[in-house]
């Protein structure tokens, strides 16, 4: 119960972030810069080069936010989900399902969205410190992997445990529910059978290290 309600109060202010970020941008120059964003992402961790891609491979973007990494597959169907579709799209100027014809969204969380198929790859970029239950999320996200499936999920973890301590205490960090240090979700993740192929540190802070881990189902 304490979960879900710590939940709710981050969702609440998620949007409230989005709505205020977004206030004074230009739809068409934040979503442009979105795409390069993203572009340069796969760069960074040398997407080509994780797996041989084949055209059928189902793709999965696991909560995508208004402008995901959807936003740059124009050639293939991807799958997006997030909790906070409808809010988005009512909201936001810049977030409109009719401008990504090749993608099926779905309003659910991490935890609950089930398919009748699997996916090959799957991203979950930015959203895994702000489920419900971390534990439960990655189950899913298991159970929604074909056997080769490759997982990219990127966070920001704790570089110091005295200031994990306190973000989780008070909670410094309202947006986000989960506080682990970088060691602490390779433990989750590996608990929930993946197998971990490649980690980065795209961008060093004060608190935290914004790190990626390329996974492979194991």
């Amino acid at each position: 119960m304490l979960k879900r309600f710590r939940w709710q109060i981050a969702q609440f202010v998620e949007l409230k972030w989005w709505k205020r970020y977004l206030k004074t941008q230009s739809v068409d120059a934040y979503l442009e810069w979105k795409r390069n964003y993203w572009k340069q992402f796969l760069v960074d961790i040398h997407f080509e080069e994780i797996k041989e891609w084949q055209k059928e491979d189902q793709m999965l973007d696991m909560g995508c936010g208004p402008a995901g990494i959807f936003s740059i597959f124009s050639n293939r169907t991807i799958t997006a989900v997030d909790p906070l579709l409808d809010a988005y799209e009512n909201e936001l100027m810049h977030f409109d399902k009719a401008n990504y014809p090749q993608v099926l969204f779905f309003q659910d969380t991490i935890e609950d969205f089930v398919s009748d198929k699997v996916f090959d790859t799957v991203f979950c970029l930015n959203c895994i410190n702000h489920v419900i239950d971390i534990r439960k999320a990655m189950c899913n996200l298991n159970q929604l992997s074909s056997q080769d499936a490759i997982l990219i999920i990127s966070t920001d973890a704790h570089r110091f445990n005295l200031l994990k301590f306190i973000f989780s205490c008070i909670p410094g960090d309202i947006l986000h529910p989960h506080q682990y240090t970088q060691s602490e979700y390779l433990q989750i993740f590996e608990a929930s059978g993946f197998k971990l192929l490649r980690a980065y540190v795209l961008k060093q802070e004060s608190i935290f290290d914004y790190c990626v881990f390329v996974m492979k189902k194991a």
